[in-house]
């Protein structure tokens, strides 16, 4: 029988470069700019565009916060990219292969985190993944309150 399993991470950076040209070849160097620093990219989320600019959020390892500052000055400097930083956060991931033909399950993770008032930095998902960022003042709150609503 298939199980959800909750998986955590902590010390993890959440980047938003707001002012970001919506060309996709343009998005598509920043992250490997990115990826040429030796920096690994795990969520990412792309807010719909503002005419020809929209917002990226993705998140970095806290250790890593160094190499994007100095990368992200550099991106306001010569595009007017606007960034916001906010280190030591934790990023809870659902996964249960059953999400692929179970609606609700979403509706479930986001009514635990609310029952706790926590303050979501990002979502990301996949067929059988939801994974959420929060701050660290809300993590064990949130871990505890979605383990008590999956089991």
């Amino acid at each position: 029988m298939e199980q959800t399993v909750i998986t955590t991470l902590s010390d993890i950076t959440l980047v938003n470069l707001q002012n970001c040209p919506v060309a996709l070849n343009s998005i598509a160097k920043i992250f490997q700019k990115i990826s040429d620093l030796g920096v690994n990219v795990d969520m990412i989320s792309l807010a719909p565009s503002h005419g020809a600019y929209t917002t990226i959020s993705f998140t970095i390892d806290d250790e890593d916060l160094g190499k994007i500052l100095k990368f992200t000055s550099a991106l306001y400097d010569n595009h007017d990219i606007k960034t916001i930083v906010s280190s030591g956060n934790y990023k809870i991931a659902v996964h249960d292969e059953r999400m692929k033909n179970t609606p609700g399950v979403a509706a479930k993770v986001l009514q635990a985190a609310a029952e706790v008032n926590t303050d979501i930095r990002l979502i990301s998902t996949s067929d059988v993944e939801i994974s959420m960022l929060v701050t660290a003042a809300d993590f064990e709150q949130t871990l505890e309150s979605i383990e008590k609503q999956m089991g």
